[in-house]
């Protein structure tokens, strides 16, 4: 039931801000900055309950560790990239927004790389040499 909580939590905020926006437009932003950390905060434990499943399910698969370690990590920057950004665009701010998307894309092309490449050996090594 916590996601009914999270979700009216969601709506006050969303309501509030509205009225507040109109009022005062830097303490709407500020509300919309806090409820975010808030539900950030108490979703914090399903994030590493969902992390711990995927380092497990690696484990059963025989899948290297760094190659888990990596896909967690780009899952990591994939949420952060759109929490930023979107936090950004509630701002007011797109241009930004668009800035840390591209910068969460570019990181976590750096993370796949090393991924893309074993995959590519893999491939490789399946072909006849001519």
């Amino acid at each position: 039931m916590e996601i009914l909580q999270i979700v009216m939590f969601g709506i006050i905020t969303s309501i509030l801000y509205i009225i507040l926006k109109q009022v005062h437009a830097s303490f709407a932003f500020f509300l919309l900055l806090i409820a975010g950390i808030l539900i950030l905060g108490s979703i914090i434990q399903q994030i590493g309950t969902i992390f711990q499943l995927i380092e497990t399910l690696g484990q059963k698969a025989s899948v290297e560790g760094m190659y888990m370690e990596t896909i967690i990590k780009i899952i990591g920057i994939a949420y952060i990239a759109e929490l930023g950004s979107s936090i950004t665009k509630d701002a007011g701010l797109n241009a930004v927004a668009k800035y840390i998307e591209l910068a969460g894309k570019i990181f976590i092309l750096l993370l796949a790389v090393p991924i893309i490449t074993a995959v590519m050996e893999a491939i490789l090594s399946f072909l006849p040499s001519a």
